[in-house]
């Protein structure tokens, strides 16, 4: 659904990471000495002009929080300078930008929510910072907790149309790479052939896995799939997976079984993927930042 709000005015930074690439992100009401630090992690081929950023980044700016987009690598308006890209397990780069905003805001608070893709990485992130984690709290939004059943789901009726309209971003980046890199040392595929990889299984496969050290999909899907490390969290941590969600089934959703004690499940009748709207076709209603500021508010022991 086109929902109309204004686009953040942001201040960019291009973050130099410690191999040289670059990540675009994107500040909004920076201030000095924030209180409060919002990170954000978009989903899969998603940017700041994905609407749900916005949407985050205009209520929470309004909340008092400076908040900040992580684009991951190539993702933003320039291409990033190496032949890898980013995956739903690569939690390095999100910890040398979380460090960093650390050193240089250290009176800061931190949250973060992650979307999707992103939401993935995040619940895997904290869960490998166990007790070290900089964060109060952190929300995780539609992430596919299992990847090779979300894999399964995509390919199967309707929610093929997101696989193909995902896969068609996933392939312009993948002949971008082809046109600037020998990719032949890093992938055994022809260019001509990225047409042909229609699920996220066969891209994965073929492209995603070896290109990021995996020896095929599967090996990839095992130990990136977040839903294992859940009880390994000690952050509060809020998920968020409606069970109308495209991207999974019933079998998808995370039970009480497989979490630790900070982490709590939220899992409304409906909200589709990062959807989340009430109301009529003409007066929608956007909920999910209302959901994350009161996770946040029951956390923030200032307010209790």
């Amino acid at each position: 659904m086109f929902r109309k709000q204004d686009e953040p005015e942001c201040e960019v930074e291009d973050f130099v990471l410690s191999d040289g690439d670059e990540l675009e992100c994107y500040w909004y009401n920076k201030k000095e000495n924030p209180s409060k630090i919002l990170i954000l992690f978009h989903g899969l081929a998603g940017s700041f002009k994905s609407s749900y950023i916005q949407g985050m980044m205009n209520y929470f700016s309004n909340e008092g929080y400076t908040v900040v987009l992580m684009h991951f690598r190539g993702c933003g308006l320039k291409d990033n300078k190496m032949p890898r890209l980013y995956h739903s397990g690569e939690t390095s780069d999100a910890k040398e930008f979380i460090s960093n905003v650390k050193s240089r805001y250290p009176q800061s608070e931190l949250y973060a929510v992650g979307f999707s893709l992103g939401g993935n990485m995040l619940l895997k992130l904290v869960a490998e910072q166990g007790e070290d984690s900089p964060f109060e709290a952190v929300v995780s939004v539609s992430a596919p907790l299992q990847l090779d059943l979300s894999s399964k789901t995509m390919s199967k009726g309707f929610s093929k149309f997101y696989q193909w309209y995902l896969l068609k971003s996933l392939k312009k980046s993948a002949h971008k790479k082809f046109e600037k890199f020998d990719m032949a040392k890093y992938v055994n595929i022809k260019k001509y052939e990225i047409n042909n990889l229609n699920t996220f299984w066969l891209f994965d496969d073929k492209i995603t896995a070896p290109l990021h050290g995996f020896s095929d999909a599967k090996e990839y899907y095992d130990l990136s799939s977040s839903r294992q490390y859940l009880k390994d969290i000690r952050v509060n941590t809020l998920v968020i997976n409606a069970l109308d969600d495209p991207f999974m089934d019933e079998n998808g959703i995370a039970n009480k079984d497989e979490i630790s004690s900070c982490v709590t499940l939220y899992n409304p009748k409906h909200g589709g993927h990062v959807g989340f709207v009430e109301g009529s076709f003409f007066k929608p209603n956007f909920f999910i930042e209302r959901a994350v500021k009161s996770f946040f508010n029951r956390i923030d022991k200032s307010i209790i």
